[in-house]
């Protein structure tokens, strides 16, 4: 039986007549045609009771509507071997990798850069496709490449796509496929001898065991992270681990209130000033005064801290613009301090705020946040 239409539709809370809508609605922006909604609404029933295969037509609208992969949409989590070939194809590809130039990797590199633009601008939902793609060449590559100093840049290239890949799937709601990246990025990062992102994997990963109601599963991880070749961590990267602390031991309850305050102080006192965004080793991390900003007003909010409220209306009015699905988290966290301090209409008009922001970046976990909002009020 095909049950993965059915999941990703729920997932979203979406009824089939809800899915009809939007699949319409997504190709005729494309000026593609589909079936009647009357005929939809037959196939949608018959696709996620097993009855009819879902044709690649309607695949490859599906796939972007719901932020879902193949093997998710038609329920098959199987991988599908390679037949065996022989020596002269195994060592053919060996060779196409041991020659794979510098200007290959930074092919790599551009590209996930491009996937890391449009994913926070539109979302992750329609780039399910692109991304797979792109993560099956690296890791084709990293396959045939025998020796370290053909392996490490690529692995390196890998592990930083990978990240991207799981933060998208979790932001997706695809919890399974987001560990499963964080795993792949932790290897590659491991066969890269890159420390960096090992720990930024790990750190990462924390969030999906906070997110499945592991809370202080997901503390141990980020502080295991923290001191996984302490090191060989940048200033950047290790005040990027204490401000996720701050935000899980927040998200813990109020238990952890003053451990959450000490992570926040050691993530402000270990960022540099040095005006940059990013680090050059370390571009899967954007963190500056800015971004931190926002991140001490959320886990301020999570506290029920009232002095939350300067440094979130600081963020939302200085916020980089392209960072559309983080003004959803901006105007939840907002939504969250208002309604502690019962001031209900700034608490609704921020909620929809973070509605129609959550709706445009297809973002199933800020909507999921949305709803809990929602229920407060």
């Amino acid at each position: 039986m095909t049950t993965g239409l059915r999941a990703a539709r729920k997932a979203r809370g979406w009824s089939q007549e809800k899915l009809i809508h939007e699949l319409r609605r997504y190709a005729e922006q494309r000026l593609l045609d589909v079936a009647s909604p009357a005929s939809l609404k037959v196939y949608i029933s018959e696709w996620e009771n097993g009855r009819r295969a879902i044709t690649d037509r309607y695949a490859t609208l599906l796939r972007p509507l719901l932020g879902i992969t193949d093997a998710e949409l038609r329920g098959d989590t199987g991988e599908v071997k390679p037949a065996a070939s022989g020596y002269e194809e195994l060592l053919g590809r060996i060779d196409s990798s041991s020659s794979l130039s510098e200007s290959m990797v930074g092919s790599f590199l551009d590209q996930t850069e491009l996937l890391r633009t449009m994913d926070r601008q539109i979302g992750a939902a329609g780039l399910v496709d692109q991304m797979n793609g792109h993560l099956a060449a690296m890791e084709d590559a990293l396959t045939f490449a025998v020796l370290p100093g053909t392996r490490r840049p690529i692995a390196a290239a890998l592990a930083g796509a990978s990240t991207l890949a799981a933060w998208q799937a979790l932001d997706a709601g695809a919890v399974e496929r987001a560990w499963r990246r964080y795993e792949l990025a932790k290897k590659a990062a491991q066969d890269a001898g890159s420390a960096l992102y090992l720990a930024h994997a790990m750190g990462e990963q924390a969030y999906v065991l906070a997110d499945a109601g592991r809370p202080l599963l997901a503390i141990e991880l980020v502080r295991d992270a923290q001191q996984t070749q302490t090191g060989r961590q940048s200033p950047r990267l290790r005040a990027w681990l204490a401000a996720a602390e701050a935000e899980l031991c927040a998200a813990a309850g109020v238990g952890r209130a003053p451990e959450a305050r000490a992570a926040l102080e050691r993530a402000e006192s270990l960022l540099p000033d040095d005006g940059e965004v990013r680090d050059p080793d370390m571009l899967s991390i954007f963190l500056d005064t800015g971004h931190l900003t926002r991140w001490r007003g959320n886990v301020l909010a999570k506290l029920g801290d009232e002095s939350a409220m300067d440094a979130l209306y600081d963020s939302l009015h200085n916020a980089d613009p392209s960072f559309v699905r983080a003004s959803a988290g901006v105007h939840c966290d907002l939504t969250q301090a208002h309604l502690a301090r019962g001031e209900l209409d700034q608490a609704r008009s921020h909620l929809q705020q973070a509605r129609l922001a959550a709706n445009r970046t297809g973002s199933v976990r800020y909507r999921q946040r949305v709803e809990l909002l929602t229920g407060r009020l």
